[in-house]
């Protein structure tokens, strides 16, 4: 046996709180690393009814006796004394560990109606909007390990798949790919855990890096002079657009509020706008010409155009240049799409990132459609 005294720090006695199967384990965890387990266990060994016992077995029993009052000391320390008061045999430590187990985990009854309440919470079990997989997991290895304690035979396959059918959306296309590449009956819950950590980080690395780009009204009157000019312009045709307070909209024909240049009383039958054209798979987009020079370090918020355009290359921070597509304008002149990509910028000192923007080398203006914009729920 192992020397009582040692130059280590001895451990701390698990005390009590109420969770018997927890202080259970701890304590038996205990007590084995004292060696005194056996005793908890089965008791003290008694001497054979009718045969004298030899001075050997005399001694063993003494032994074993003088450990149990050890085992009582450790059992004394750890239970509190309204508890213990309550503890009517305490002759030997197995007594006193019997007598708590009866009272506080419960006779198999109850442990059944226990483990099908848990075995209900473990069904419904579902990950939260906005939890994290450590806190998921935490949850669900709580649950599984407590129908464990009360006789549930679970193997990891169970959870793993549990856990896998019970993510958010937007985990689904990672659990395809774990499905895809593993063999669940040998995958382990850690593993799993760890390859679920990785994708999280991935995606909310992406999600810190593009926000969306935010345009308020209130921003363009403050840049502008309190008019608005420049937040809208040409034809609001999107395509599935949101709709928006076009009591705010000033007319550059007439100057009033409430309609579009497009729809303005005034125009003569043969005004130029952008129009689409239905025979043909082209984009919309507005007809603006300021002066002939190039503006490339401005943008106009463009309510018109079908799509976020830009003409120089230099901009994008990545580029799909096999994209093709046709852009028409409000003179009936067609410009060529060349590539599709996104584009960051700094906004109010953040990076922001405005995405799907279409590069064409011959544009003269930087366009910001509003229709997209308010599909990424930009406020006007």
């Amino acid at each position: 046996m192992a020397a009582e005294s040692s130059n280590f720090v001895q451990p701390a006695i698990p005390k009590f709180d109420g969770h018997y199967d927890h202080w259970s384990m701890l304590m038996e965890n205990f007590l084995r690393s004292k060696e005194y387990w056996s005793l908890v266990e089965n008791g003290i060994p008694a001497a054979v009814e009718g045969i004298e016992p030899t001075e050997a077995q005399q001694k063993a029993i003494a032994d074993h006796k003088l450990k149990d009052l050890k085992v009582k000391n450790y059992l004394f320390q750890a239970i509190d004394r309204n508890i213990m008061e309550t503890i009517l045999n305490k002759e030997t430590g197995k007594h006193i560990r019997d007598s708590m187990k009866q009272k506080y985990q419960g006779s198999t009854r109850v442990k059944r109606a226990q483990l099908q309440a848990l075995r209900r919470e473990f069904e419904v079990l579902q990950m939260k909007e906005g939890e994290s997989v450590d806190e998921y997991f935490a949850r669900t290895l709580t649950i599984a390990n407590k129908m464990k304690i009360h006789g549930e035979s679970m193997k990891q396959v169970v959870i793993i798949e549990k856990i896998l059918r019970s993510m958010t959306s937007r985990f689904d296309y990672v659990v395809c790919s774990v499905e895809e590449s593993n063999d669940l009956d040998t995958l382990t819950i850690d593993e799993l855990q760890s390859s679920l950590l990785v994708h999280e980080q991935r995606m909310n690395g992406h999600g810190r890096d593009e926000q969306a780009l935010k345009v308020t009204y209130n921003d363009q009157v403050a840049g502008r002079g309190g008019r608005g000019r420049g937040a809208f312009r040409g034809r609001g045709r999107g395509r599935g657009r949101q709709a928006f307070n076009k009591a705010i909209v000033e007319c550059y024909k007439c100057h009033q509020l409430g309609h579009f240049q497009y729809e303005c009383p005034k125009w003569e039958k043969g005004a130029h706008y952008a129009e689409l054209d239905e025979k043909e798979e082209m984009l919309l987009m507005s007809y603006v010409e300021l002066n002939q020079s190039r503006k490339e370090d401005v943008w106009f918020l463009d309510s018109g155009c079908s799509n976020h355009m830009c003409g120089n290359k230099l901009w994008f921070s990545d580029l799909d240049e096999e994209f093709r597509q046709s852009v028409k304008l409000g003179n009936n002149s067609k410009m060529t799409v060349l590539g599709k990509g996104n584009i960051r910028m700094q906004v109010a000192g953040v990076t922001q990132v405005i995405t799907d923007v279409f590069y064409i080398p011959e544009l003269r203006n930087n366009l910001l459609s509003v229709g997209q914009l308010q599909e990424k729920g930009v406020l006007f």
